[in-house]
């Protein structure tokens, strides 16, 4: 029999994805569970499973072809029917083990959490109500003046398509069929009033981007604070450990030292590990350090998850691993998940100080720019001194500049004598 493997939702409000491969060709034999595609959405690129055995009998797309959650990907001419009903069970067993892993991995300990919404304790499914609709269809319909709830929709998986728009248009009183207008051309300059320009189309992760730190930049009141560490001994127990660390398979860079002062003092200074829901404060008694990494297609932000649990070696190890996995949109999805406070090291490439955007609902971010020797003056006497520049933007519904400051001292203590740090290297 023939099994149509549709594209599912991947993700949070993925509504498409654009064919990066194919993993598979016409004839093949695939078993249940193989990847037979490569997927990029807006978060990253995935390998979608088959979910049958079977024999590839079709591929609707091409590579680069967008598809819409819901359009079928792949024909398979299945044995019988009695493989489906297995493998379904099987998926519905491996989803709902999952869930508790995903619930497991995003939260943390969420039972210590100080006055946690009831909300982020039920995640039962709702029945959804969601007209199924392209956001083309939907600017149709509302320039024919059309009312897609009263339509009866034609497409796969209950989607109201162009069509059933035009058709529902043509029986309104007063709009004859030939008055209901056909689709725009839009044709695209390659030159505006003083010389040649080029359209870049704003998709994938950068479509992402651009949607939530412009939401975040509306609705939450940020305020960026600004100093400098000195960290010459940081660095010098950096260079003392680094061969050590290098023969282990580690690289170990001042960032896995950050990420852990940062941890001892977010639990000194609670409110910046937080977030603000309704009219309430959320104080996260776990720590989920997310490392901001640039790639090709744009930042994208694993997750270092309990890191208050991991030593130094440990961190360095997931950070490179994770960065990695970024770069090579081979990362999971459940990496990129669960973060409570952010850093973003921008001194990697260049620049000093910044004004970072706070990312999802957490209350501050911390921006690394790069360290640089200065001249300086201690006790009366002339040194010279290498200097971190640090920029910490808070949520400042959640804090106030002066438990920012705090925090920033507190990072200070642990970055400037180390020694409070090099039991985690042992």
């Amino acid at each position: 029999m023939a099994f149509e493997f549709k594209f599912a939702d991947v993700g949070e409000g993925i509504t498409e994805g654009e064919i990066v491969k194919w993993l598979v060709k016409v004839g093949d034999k695939v078993k249940a569970d193989q990847p037979v595609a490569q997927i990029e959405t807006d978060k990253a690129v995935v390998e979608l499973p088959s979910p049958v055995e079977g024999v590839v009998k079709e591929l609707k797309f091409n590579e680069g072809d967008k598809v819409k959650v819901g359009q079928t990907l792949v024909v398979l001419e299945t044995k019988d029917n009695g493989s489906v009903k297995e493998k379904k069970a099987r998926e519905e067993k491996r989803d709902a083990r999952q869930a508790k892993e995903d619930k497991t991995a995003v939260v943390g300990k969420l039972e210590e959490q100080a006055r946690v919404p009831q909300t982020l304790l039920m995640r039962a499914p709702v029945a959804s109500k969601k007209i199924l609709a392209s956001p083309k269809v939907r600017m149709l319909a509302h320039e024919l003046g059309v009312d897609l709830k009263a339509i009866k929709p034609s497409g796969a998986n209950g989607r109201v398509t162009e069509s059933d728009v035009r058709r529902a248009a043509s029986r309104a009183p007063g709009l004859s069929r030939a008055e209901v207008p056909a689709q725009k051309v839009v044709v695209k300059k390659k030159f505006d009033d003083f010389g040649p320009i080029e359209h870049v189309e704003v998709k994938g992760i950068r479509k992402t981007i651009a949607h939530n730190v412009s939401k975040t930049w509306r609705e939450v009141p940020q305020v960026t604070l600004t100093d400098e560490i000195a960290v010459d001994k940081l660095l010098q127990v950096r260079e003392k450990e680094k061969e050590k660390m290098a023969k282990k398979g580690v690289k170990l860079t001042p960032l896995a030292f950050i990420v852990k002062a940062c941890v001892l003092a977010l639990k000194e200074n609670p409110l910046l590990n937080a977030s603000w829901q309704g009219e309430e404060i959320v104080l996260k008694k776990y720590y989920n350090i997310g490392i901001a990494v640039e790639t090709e297609a744009g930042l994208m932000v694993p997750v270092i998850k309990i890191a208050e649990n991991k030593s130094i070696e440990k961190i360095a190890r997931e950070i490179e691993e994770l960065a990695k996995k970024a770069r090579e949109r081979t990362i999971d999805l459940m990496d990129l998940k669960g973060s409570t406070f952010t850093i973003t090291n921008y001194g990697s490439i260049g620049g000093k100080f910044g004004t970072p955007i706070i990312n999802g609902e957490e209350s501050a971010i911390l921006g690394l720019g790069r360290i640089e020797e200065r001249a300086s003056v201690k006790k009366g006497k002339l040194k010279i001194t290498k200097f971190l520049p640090v920029s910490l933007t808070f949520d400042h519904r959640v804090a106030d500049g002066a438990q920012a400051a705090r925090f920033v001292e507190t990072l200070k203590f642990y970055l400037q004598d180390p020694s409070h740090l090099l039991v985690e290297l042992r």
